[in-house]
């Protein structure tokens, strides 16, 4: 009962084409399944180093106005960054054997 059902489903010219055009867009097409897959993971990781680069951007214009408002800092950045001392004082670098990688869009 039920193959006399499905066969001439099967070999109707209207469900043929719909199934081979069906099999052709999903894996001979130029833009196939998995291409549109590839691209969706590409801007996946896109957006994740847009995340990343703007997170840098709005936390360099945050030092900057501090470093452009306050003299303190100024002097913070120079010790931390040039290694600037005071007269008489001495620096000791300390480099710290556990620090944790940090996730950068490199990765």
């Amino acid at each position: 009962m039920m193959k006399e059902k499905i066969l001439p489903l099967i070999f109707n010219k209207y469900f043929a084409a719909a199934v081979i055009f069906a099999v052709w867009m999903l894996f001979f097409d130029q833009r196939d399944y998995f291409f549109v897959h590839n691209l969706k993971e590409h801007r996946k990781e896109l957006e994740r180093k847009k995340k990343y680069y703007q997170e840098q951007i709005d936390k360099a214009k945050k030092d900057l106005v501090d470093l452009q408002n306050n003299p303190a800092a100024i002097e913070k950045y120079a010790r931390e960054h040039y290694l600037m001392k005071k007269d008489g004082e001495d620096i000791f670098l300390m480099e710290d054997s556990l620090k944790t990688k940090s996730i950068t869009p490199e990765q």
